[in-house]
């Protein structure tokens, strides 16, 4: 296989944060509704929140990508390429050993 691969990665850390709540859960909240109504309906009185459909919201910590390319022939070795690449940019650090790949494509 002739070419080149762009891989994208992240770090992962002890502290990456990653919760799901549902919209309606949130719209319970009497500090949360108190200002929505206070920021969209400023002076109105005996207003309730209400959704159709319950969303799920995703809150997680916001990673920055990293990228790196590669021959197409190292496509097993992506992990390792990855770690390696982390390493010779000193971005693993206390509290940040692992990588996550994020996508990888042809070029």
């Amino acid at each position: 296989m002739k070419g080149m691969l762009n891989v994208s990665y992240t770090m992962l850390c002890e502290s990456d944060v990653s919760i799901e709540v549902s919209l309606k859960e949130i719209l319970k909240n009497e500090k949360v509704a108190k200002v929505i109504k206070s920021e969209f309906a400023k002076g109105l009185r005996n207003l309730t929140l209400n959704v159709e459909e319950d969303i799920p919201l995703t809150i997680e910590t916001q990673k920055e990508v990293f990228h790196f390319e590669v021959e197409k022939k190292d496509f097993a070795d992506l992990i390792e390429l990855a770690e390696e690449d982390a390493k010779q940019h000193k971005r693993i650090k206390k509290g940040c050993g692992g990588i996550r790949l994020v996508d990888f494509e042809t070029l």
